[in-house]
């Protein structure tokens, strides 16, 4: 019995987490006035006076998905702009926790306990809390609306480096240990043993960086100036403030990145949190 409920429990529970995805992906499907016809209270026209739970479509259509991918360069506009600027920082993010990550587990230096400990801090901070001193140190570096002003500070992330020093801590000191004897530098400890081995916790920076930073929404809006910098994200963030009918196709066109990364690297990443000890 007890079994029982535990399988109705996750079966609605897997609902209930697919359900807005299925949703953006059937929605997307619709035509233009399929669209306005139930949706076009959101925006102050239509038929309905309310907005009406429709999944699936009554007639399958590609127009959205056409006006997204190839008749408005807008959308796509928007999407290079969100990969770029991810990809940049998800790489740079990843350099810095490796190098940080590995000093703070094998080296002894004076503070390093309450350096990390400050690390920590700022790790459980809301990013709006050092929004304002950031924009003050970037206006005074005249990044702010660049897209420098989005990629630096999420390439100096203290999650990374968190992450970093708790997976290169599973590695056993016997394996440095031998290096060293064999005449191992620190790069070729790091390079040859440290990273090959802490593989698992880089993929799952990689993964988690990336799906943070590609739905940012208000570091793009408070360092860019000019809107044409902006990402997808923003454009889905306004809407419902739009009267297209490209929300649901962009949603799609948004989700695509994250559902590929996550189907070729899940196991990596489960594994990858869990030698980290992340709860």
């Amino acid at each position: 019995m007890a079994r029982f409920f535990k399988t109705i429990l996750f079966t609605a529970m897997t609902v209930l987490f697919l359900l807005p995805v299925v949703y953006t992906a059937a929605n997307a499907f619709m035509d233009a006035n399929e669209l306005s016809y139930y949706y076009g209270s959101l925006w102050g026209y239509g038929q309905k006076q309310y907005m009406a739970f429709h999944l699936f479509p009554d007639r399958w259509s590609l127009q959205s998905l056409y006006e997204v991918l190839l008749a408005t360069p807008e959308y796509l506009l928007k999407f290079w702009n969100s990969l770029g600027m991810t990809v940049l920082i998800v790489a740079g993010q990843t350099v810095v926790s490796v190098l940080a990550g590995y000093g703070f587990s094998r080296f002894r230096f004076p503070g390093r306990g309450p350096l990390f400990a400050a690390v920590v801090m700022i790790m459980m901070m809301p990013y709006q809390v050092t929004l304002v001193s950031n924009y003050i140190i970037l206006d005074r570096m005249h990044l702010v609306g660049s897209y420098a002003a989005v990629v630096l500070p999420g390439i100096f992330s203290s999650f990374g480096v968190f992450l970093m020093k708790q997976a290169i801590d599973e590695i056993p000191d016997e394996i440095l240990e031998a290096a060293k004897l064999d005449g191992a530098g620190q790069w070729n400890t790091l390079l040859r043993i440290v990273l090959p081995v802490s593989r698992s916790g880089m993929i799952s920076l990689v993964l988690l960086a990336f799906i943070d930073h590609w739905n940012m929404v208000e570091q793009p809006q408070v360092f860019l100036r000019d809107t044409q910098m902006y990402p997808l994200s923003i454009f889905l963030a306004q809407s419902l403030s739009h009267t297209g009918t490209a929300g649901f196709a962009c949603g799609v066109l948004a989700m695509l990145p994250v559902m590929l990364l996550y189907m070729n690297f899940k196991e990596a990443l489960v594994k990858g949190i869990a030698l980290s000890r992340i709860k």
